[in-house]
């Protein structure tokens, strides 16, 4: 594969839609920056365990502190909200899961937008999937097609004509193709944590922890998280 000679910008939370677009960002580009962001979430290991897959990925990081608890409300957020037991029981009357944060993504992606203007960065890479999400308003891509409009707009994309272009790779794959596409590029998952209710080892209950172990079962393969656990003696 011809590596595409610019740098790119990841949106990294250490989950595993994230670590593969990692992945895939450090095969498509010269060089990539993984910006993690810490929002105040209840899921605050995602971070540490984060920072972990960069440093042995060899990739840069870069670690935003930009609290959220203040501003919106979500089950991710606010400790006295409960975590959905099962997908299923996650959406609320309106259809919006209650593990959603508002404008979450809108939010990450302005960040990234900026930390990668100031440092000459037009690429920036997103882990959005739109198949296990489908009730996420900001994982979508035509979401994704306004806010490289809105960037491209309101940067000075519009004065020299570099343009910026957010690349979501695995806006159309399931949680299977995904870990599939990660599994081809070399992706350890073993660090990757992705349960909502905030601990190294998953609860296997969540939303989350529900997609992910669902998805692991169809490629019938344990998870190299709960591979590594055990081998530790936390399982």
């Amino acid at each position: 594969m011809n590596k595409n000679n610019e740098r790119a910008v990841v949106l990294f939370s250490g989950g595993i839609d994230s670590t593969t677009a990692l992945y895939w960002a450090k095969e498509t580009f010269a060089d990539a920056v993984a910006m993690m962001v810490n929002y105040a979430q209840r899921h605050h290991i995602e971070v540490e365990m984060a920072q972990r897959i960069a440093r042995q990925l060899k990739v840069r990081a870069h670690l935003v502190q930009f609290p959220l608890k203040d501003i919106v409300y979500s089950a991710l957020i606010d400790k006295n909200k409960e975590i959905p037991e099962s997908l299923a029981t996650s959406k609320n009357e309106e259809g919006v899961p209650f593990t959603y944060v508002p404008f979450r993504n809108g939010i990450f992606l302005s960040l990234a937008a900026a930390f990668a203007e100031s440092r000459g960065i037009f690429h920036i890479v997103t882990g959005f999937n739109l198949i296990d999400t489908p009730d996420y308003p900001d994982t979508t891509a035509a979401f994704s097609k306004k806010m490289e409009a809105v960037i491209n707009e309101g940067t000075s994309a519009s004065i020299t004509g570099r343009r910026f272009k957010i690349h979501t790779p695995l806006i159309r794959k399931s949680k299977k193709e995904i870990i599939e596409m990660g599994l081809q590029l070399g992706a350890d998952y073993s660090y990757s944590v992705s349960c909502y209710r905030g601990s190294e080892i998953p609860c296997l209950k969540c939303p989350s922890c529900d997609i992910r172990s669902h998805a692991f079962k169809q490629l019938n393969r344990e998870d190299p998280l709960i591979t590594r656990l055990k081998k530790e003696g936390k399982l």
